[in-house]
């Protein structure tokens, strides 16, 4: 399946993983994805950052540049936005607001994220159109990062059981990416196996970081489960206890994983946590839990009290109470996953652009400035995707003044400043 996927991309058979080679392989590996593409720049593309460890460049990170990253964010006390992507419209929109906000940010696609990527109109049998489009959108973020001058980390969301082969195909093309680069196509996967039992969930765990290890890829892993609904999996009449996942679990992950050499990981343990937006009230969560872990697997450590050794994550962030945020930032969350507020900011500013120009956008021609007044610059496309842009990029401004990821990086301006250099292909600016 993976060679015909190949093909149909345009890409080589995957070769398996060895150590980097030297020479002239070496040398094309130093090159940005930006240069790869035709498309090199000048400015934004090679800045760096006041705030940031050295390792962390514009563009995709991956490895050690993606831990460092990650410590950085919990030694300073602030959560990388994670935001779900379904177009190339909305991997941008978060290009700019992260650019706007001076700061890092996670774009993820999830397997019906991916499949919309690549089209409705094509088969997902074995989750083919999944794989073409999470691998579509990679080569689009690795493209346009760099333009944008911010530090990108790119992840795929909730895989769980039945999805494994969409995970396959992905890390399959990550191995041929990583023969030819040195690094994999995306900094991270997420498994979510937290409606098997907790020993098969582990097991798995350990099998899929073995094998992303050698790329020096991150894995992150659902303990508990996530309640409500989201791209097709309902959680909403599930056990409340599940929704609560217990310091002895989250020991039992950590201990397995960290015995994976090379192995980087965070855990999205379950403290209440539901997708979607409900009334206030309807949502009980308990960042406690979170803190009362970091101090179990602290002193099962040995490590000095105030110590957190977990990465964690935050999923079903919209809606979420801001104190709740704040607080789980305190215990070592360093990433928020967004999605139900973001896709309403997309489709407000759409709505809101239609509500505007109502009496322009009913026929091509005729509307209040004359019956022979042609409308196509209404009801162009790009004109309501636009402004579902900036809706989105308005709502996002909170998003990372709730995570306290404003000013990390420490940019000096904040408008792009993309200049193409030697033109090797590049885009017709």
């Amino acid at each position: 399946m993976l060679a015909t996927l190949s093909s149909s991309l345009g890409l080589a058979p995957i070769a398996p993983v060895h150590a980097p080679r030297t020479g002239a392989r070496a040398a094309l590996r130093m090159g940005t994805a930006a240069d790869d593409m035709g498309i090199p720049c000048e400015g934004d593309c090679a800045i760096t950052y006041s705030k940031l460890p050295d390792s962390v460049k514009p563009g995709v990170v991956t490895g050690q540049a993606l831990q460092d990253l990650l410590d950085y964010a919990k030694s300073e006390g602030f959560a990388i936005p994670a935001v779900n992507c379904i177009s190339s419209s909305s991997v941008n929109y978060c290009l700019e607001a992260a650019r706007a906000n001076d700061a890092p940010i996670m774009i993820q696609f999830s397997s019906g994220g991916s499949q919309f990527y690549a089209g409705k109109g094509l088969d997902n049998t074995d989750y083919r159109a999944a794989i073409a489009g999470a691998v579509s959108g990679a080569y689009h973020v690795r493209a346009m990062a760099e333009q944008y001058g911010i530090p990108v980390i790119l992840h795929t969301d909730h895989c769980a059981k039945k999805l494994l082969p969409w995970m396959d195909g992905m890390l399959d093309a990550s191995e041929r990416y990583f023969e030819v680069h040195g690094e994999p196509l995306f900094s991270s996967h997420m498994l979510d196996l937290s409606e098997e039992p907790m020993d098969e969930n582990v097991d798995i765990c350990v099998n899929y970081l073995e094998r992303m290890a050698k790329m020096d890829m991150l894995l992150e892993m659902e303990l508990g489960i996530t309640g409500g609904e989201e791209d097709g999996v309902n959680n909403e009449d599930v056990n409340p206890e599940d929704l609560y996942t217990k310091p002895e679990e989250v020991w039992q992950v950590y201990e397995a994983l960290s015995k994976v050499p090379n192995g980087r990981f965070t855990v999205a343990a379950a403290f209440g946590n539901v997708h979607g937006v409900y009334a206030p009230g309807n949502v009980r969560l308990d960042p406690e839990i979170l803190g009362n872990s970091q101090i179990y697997i602290a002193d099962k450590l040995g490590m000095d009290k105030g110590t957190q050794p977990v990465n964690f994550v935050f999923h079903g962030g919209s809606g979420s109470d801001i104190n709740d945020i704040k607080k789980a930032i305190t215990y070592g969350v360093i990433k928020m996953n967004i999605d139900t507020d973001t896709q309403w900011a997309y489709w407000k500013g759409i709505r809101d652009f239609e509500a505007q120009y109502r009496d322009y956008l009913q026929t091509q021609i005729g509307n209040p400035e004359g019956a022979e007044k042609p409308n196509k610059k209404y009801y162009d496309p790009r004109e309501a995707m636009r402004a579902g842009e900036k809706s989105t990029v308005d709502r996002l401004q909170q998003c990372f003044e709730d995570l306290n990821c404003v000013g990390v990086l420490g940019l000096q301006a904040p408008e792009v400043n993309n200049v193409l250099g030697p033109r090797r292909g590049g885009l017709p600016v």
